[in-house]
């Protein structure tokens, strides 16, 4: 049987093309979204992979969305928590809002899944949970105190899950993208993306899919060795 897969965030951006992968290699997929339904129709239209709406920043509405999936689909075998927003600004301009909306939904949401997700995977004994985190969560960055915290969370979330689950078969690891042709990269103003490019050693931004085969590889049978590792996808950006 094929396995059930759900990507959060999945259907725009690094998310669609980690939807269209996953399914590229037999799982049955599920793609996330927060509240864009013309997206999310187009998405399905375009895929044929279903979309389903809560906010993974809503601990019950997860909880009941991940139900439904296990009901309507089937038992959750791989778990991609891609979902995000940005609010940047300096502390000094950063509300507590800013603050804490990043935190509920970039890391709020990979507990909320993995509450969701894990128990069924362990009973299983087979499971993957990729966590997509980010170069600025390795780096830091100005302006993105709550982006870049949330995103290093993520990062050792990752590698205490990991030892939680591979006993049981369950693998945890993240990607760390660089800077990817997305529309919230595309949304930089150029002054800005020409500095950011400029410090990219292989001199272009990355593209989706370059960060959805990683993810795909994650999610296979193959991987099974790897866990509580973070893939730096970043076009040597940064190194460590």
């Amino acid at each position: 049987m094929a396995r059930v897969a759900i990507v959060t965030g999945g259907t725009r951006g690094i998310g669609e093309a980690i939807s269209i992968a996953l399914k590229a290699q037999g799982c049955t997929v599920v793609a996330n979204y927060a509240g864009n339904e013309a997206k999310a129709r187009a998405f399905t239209e375009a895929t044929g992979i279903p979309a389903y709406c809560w906010d993974v920043g809503d601990h019950e509405a997860t909880q009941a969305g991940c139900a439904r999936v296990e009901a309507e689909v089937g038992p959750i075998d791989v778990v991609v928590n891609n979902a995000g927003v940005t609010r940047d600004g300096t502390l000094h301009k950063m509300s507590f809002e800013d603050w804490n909306d990043v935190m509920r939904i970039n890391l709020g949401g990979c507990f909320n899944m993995a509450k969701a997700a894990f128990p069924g995977m362990r009973e299983r004994g087979w499971g993957r949970i990729i966590n997509i985190g980010s170069v600025n969560g390795q780096s830091g960055q100005y302006g993105q105190v709550n982006y870049a915290a949330a995103k290093s969370g993520i990062h050792g979330f990752t590698k205490a899950l990991a030892q939680e689950g591979a006993k049981f078969g369950v693998t945890v690891n993240a990607i760390a993208p660089g800077y990817i042709d997305t529309d919230m990269v595309a949304a930089v103003p150029a002054s800005v993306l020409e500095k950011i490019i400029a410090k990219i050693p292989v001199g272009r931004l990355g593209h989706a899919d370059e960060i959805a085969r990683g993810a795909a590889f994650l999610a296979s049978e193959e991987a099974g060795f790897i866990t509580g590792s973070t893939v730096s996808i970043n076009g040597g950006q940064h190194m460590y």
